[in-house]
C-alpha cells in the first residue's frame, strides 16, 4: 500500500494562519502534522533565502 502525497503551496501568512487553526486541536492528534509543517516550511525559507538574487546590470558612462 503506497500512501499518496499532495504538495500545497501557501503564502506564509496562510501557513501560519493554519498552524494557528491546527493549535486549536488536541494536540495528540496534530504534533506530527504541525511538526512536518514547520520543517517544510522552514527548509522552503531557508533556501529561498539563500538563492543568489539576480544582481543589476551597471551602466558605465563613456
Amino acid at each position: 500500500m503506497t500512501i499518496d502525497t499532495i504538495q500545497l503551496q501557501l503564502t506564509t501568512e496562510e501557513t501560519n494562519l493554519l498552524l494557528e487553526a491546527l493549535g486549536t486541536l488536541p494536540f495528540i492528534k496534530v504534533y506530527t502534522l504541525i511538526g512536518k509543517i514547520q520543517s517544510q516550511a522552514s527548509a522552503q525559507l531557508a533556501a529561498s533565502s539563500a538563492a543568489p538574487e539576480p544582481h543589476a546590470v551597471a551602466e558605465t558612462g563613456g
